[in-house]
C-alpha cells in the first residue's frame, strides 16, 4: 500500500480567454478510470456546444492507467499538454478536462499546447492540492494517574489526536505517520516508564494541503 502521495483537494473550475478562445479548465480527483471517464462525461454534457473538451487522466499507485484525449484537436496539442501537466505536479488519481469555445482566431500547435497546458495548470491551482499520508490510528491505553501527562503531551506533539475514551483506563486513539510507529512507540513508553499498552488499530489517510 502507498503511503504518501499528492492529488486533487476539491473539484473546481477557472476559465482563460486566450486569442478571443475560451478555456475552461476543471481538476478532480478520482481513485478509478470509471470515476475518471464518468468525470470527462459529466463535462462533455455540461459543455454540449463547446468545439472541444479535451482531456486527461493518471489512475494507481505507479500510474499504471494514463490517457490523454485531444477530442478533435490536432494530434498531441491538447490531451498530452494536460496530461504532462499532471505528471509535472506529481498528482496521482487526477482527471483534468478543458473545454475550448473556439474564438475565431487558430493559435497553431505552439499556441494550443501552451494553451491546455496553461489551462491544466490554473484548474489544479484553484482546486488545490492535498497530500495524503498514511497514518496509523494507534491505541494507548493508560491508567488514569497518566491522563493528563499524556494527554497534554500529545496535544503539543506532532501527533493528531483522534478519540478519549474512558473505560476502567483510559484508551488515547492517536494518528500516527506509518513511519514513525517505532519513534512514537518508543516516545510513549519513555513517558510513561513503559507502563502503557500500545497497539495498531486501522491505517487511515489523513489530507494535508500542500498548495
Amino acid at each position: 500500500m502507498r503511503e504518501n502521495y499528492k492529488t486533487i483537494g476539491e473539484m473546481k473550475s477557472c476559465e482563460i480567454i486566450i486569442q478571443k478562445s475560451r478555456f475552461i479548465g476543471y481538476a478532480a480527483r478520482a481513485e478509478t478510470e470509471k470515476e475518471a471517464i464518468d468525470f470527462i462525461d459529466s463535462i462533455k454534457a455540461k459543455h454540449r456546444g463547446a468545439n472541444h473538451n479535451c482531456s486527461a487522466y493518471i489512475i494507481g499507485e505507479h500510474n499504471i492507467i494514463q490517457k490523454a484525449n485531444d477530442d478533435g484537436e490536432p494530434s498531441g496539442t491538447a490531451g498530452v499538454p494536460i496530461l504532462e501537466v499532471i505528471k509535472k505536479q506529481g498528482l496521482k488519481d487526477t482527471v483534468i478536462v478543458v473545454t475550448r469555445y473556439f474564438g475565431g482566431i487558430k493559435l497553431g500547435g505552439g499556441g494550443l499546447i501552451r494553451a491546455y497546458g496553461k489551462t491544466a495548470s490554473e484548474a489544479i491551482l484553484a482546486s488545490g492540492v492535498v497530500e495524503r499520508r498514511l497514518h496509523y490510528r494507534m491505541n494507548v491505553s493508560i491508567d488514569y494517574t497518566w491522563l493528563g501527562k499524556i494527554e497534554n503531551e500529545i496535544r503539543q506533539s506532532e501527533y493528531p489526536l483522534d478519540d478519549i475514551v474512558y473505560a476502567e483506563g483510559v484508551d488515547l486513539h492517536i494518528f500516527v505517520p506509518v513511519e514513525k510507529e517505532d519513534d512514537f512507540i518508543t516516545w510513549i513508553n519513555e513517558l510513561t516508564n513503559g507502563q502503557a499498552d500500545i497497539r495498531a488499530l486501522e491505517n487511515k489517510f489523513l489530507e494535508f494541503n500542500s498548495i
